[in-house]
């Protein structure tokens, strides 16, 4: 397994550096940012990973909601848009805009600290051998973050005025496995920033960083695709499929306390439904509802159909004006 994982790296690095020296280091030279180049590095990383990515929605998971769908798609406009979103984030555009405007104010803070004695701390460290086992440090720093994440979600539900953010990501009616990346910007802008926070406390290197997002972001996809999938009762249990995450995109039931229409909601596990049953949110219904959320039904609220209204929208309903 090693030895795959080895393989795996230098091929990427290799691909990675052939991507930087032949295109993105001359454009930077042409725009005048030789000064970042370094950070131009990193940033191919993630053009490259979302390339995968993509070609992966492309030619695996895009045959299989053809085969199995759970619903026909009667509104492309609406997919259109989300495949927009997932351009924007899976290419590392999102990531570039969020690296110029926080990556100061993280290199100040942490800087500060260890100014003041704070030794960078790694997780993987704590146990003897575990930072010398690749594919061990991957899965440890996988299930921390994603219980990370379930917490983060939870807040995204739990919270009026965050919610008033996310719930542009539950209007979807027609979900696809380009609807992962449909969120507001803010609410991407505060959770990847979380993250970055996670990321630095913990001490995980760039490219395990790397490594745990793209297989996080993928399996998210998956998730959220158009498919009539389950597990079966026990691998339900183990990882989450995409009938458990519809049933969080559920009309008035995932994202709302049982029989009540107030915040709350079920199956809030990003890749692990562990958290769910521990903390008595998970529901295991073999069911495939209609998603979105209630207001949309039962008021007629707007989320709006292309990308800028849906931005402005979510900027509204944050200010209580819409």
């Amino acid at each position: 397994m090693n030895s795959f994982v080895d393989n795996f790296v230098d091929l990427f690095t290799t691909a990675q550096l052939w991507l930087f020296e032949s295109v993105i280091q001359p454009a930077m030279f042409e725009l005048g940012l030789a000064s970042v180049l370094e950070d131009g590095y990193d940033a191919t990383g993630w053009l490259l990973v979302g390339l995968l990515q993509i070609g992966v929605l492309i030619t695996v998971i895009g045959p299989l909601q053809r085969w199995r769908p759970v619903e026909p798609v009667t509104d492309r406009a609406t997919v259109r848009t989300d495949m927009l979103y997932t351009v924007l984030h899976r290419l590392g555009l999102f990531r570039l805009v969020l690296f110029f405007s926080t990556a100061p104010l993280f290199d100040e803070l942490f800087g500060r600290l260890r100014v003041a004695g704070w030794e960078t701390f790694h997780l993987d460290a704590v146990w003897p051998g575990v930072s010398d086992v690749p594919i061990v440090s991957f899965l440890l720093y996988l299930v921390v973050i994603d219980f990370f994440n379930y917490w983060v979600h939870r807040g995204q539900h739990q919270w009026e005025w965050w919610w008033r953010l996310h719930s542009l990501h539950h209007a979807q009616r027609q979900m696809t496995m380009w609807s992962d990346n449909r969120n507001h910007l803010l609410d991407d802008l505060l959770r990847d920033a979380l993250m970055v926070l996670l990321a630095q406390l913990i001490g995980i290197a760039p490219g395990q960083f790397v490594a745990v997002s793209a297989f996080t972001q993928l399996s998210e996809s998956f998730q959220h695709a158009n498919l009539r999938v389950w597990f079966g009762r026990i691998g339900e249990r183990i990882w989450v499929s995409p009938r458990f995450h519809r049933m969080h995109h559920a009309i008035g039931i995932g994202h709302e306390s049982a029989g009540r229409n107030t915040l709350g909601g079920a199956n809030f596990g990003v890749l692990l439904p562990w958290w769910d049953v521990l903390f008595g949110t998970a529901n295991f219904e073999h069911r495939f509802d209609p998603t979105g959320v209630r207001d949309q039904v039962e008021q007629g609220r707007d989320y709006g159909r292309g990308f800028w209204s849906q931005q402005w929208l979510g900027v509204k309903r944050l200010i209580g004006r819409g």
